[in-house]
């Protein structure tokens, strides 16, 4: 595959966003120069990327909340998709959280995002009796 993965850092924040953006993950409501940020500034959490050749082609939030892991914001460039990054940043996810003693992992998808949904399950994912209710704290 010639992809790498590591940790995120500051320098890397713009191009995340990009692809994040080309990914159809941003929403208008959502500020990803603030999620990016936080997520590297807590502890908790963390961002890690799949470059190839340098250039950045793939992220994942990761963060442990204590009870369980999160994931948001898994993306791969749209050019480059089916050629293993997805897969290889959830196993890079999932083991950052091991680390941690994590004991489950949850994630988020749209219920109009059926190749999501596809990609997830086809990775040992389950769909899970569970509403998720929220509410902006600003």
């Amino acid at each position: 595959m010639g992809v790498t993965i590591e940790p995120a850092n500051a320098a890397d924040r713009d191009a995340a966003i990009a692809l994040w953006q080309a990914a159809g993950l941003t929403r208008p409501w959502n500020d990803p120069g603030a999620d990016f940020d936080l997520a590297l500034d807590n502890a908790t959490s963390t961002i890690l990327v799949a470059r190839y050749d340098g250039a950045l082609v793939g992220s994942v939030m990761v963060g442990f909340d204590g009870h369980r892991g999160w994931v948001h914001y898994l993306a791969s460039d749209p050019g480059r998709r089916a050629h293993g990054i997805g897969r290889a940043l959830m196993a890079a996810a999932e083991d950052w959280l091991r680390q941690r003693h994590c004991p489950r992992i949850r994630l988020m998808v749209r219920t109009d995002n059926l190749a999501a949904i596809d990609f997830y399950q086809a990775i040992g994912y389950e769909r899970q009796d569970v509403l998720t209710l929220g509410r902006t704290l600003d």
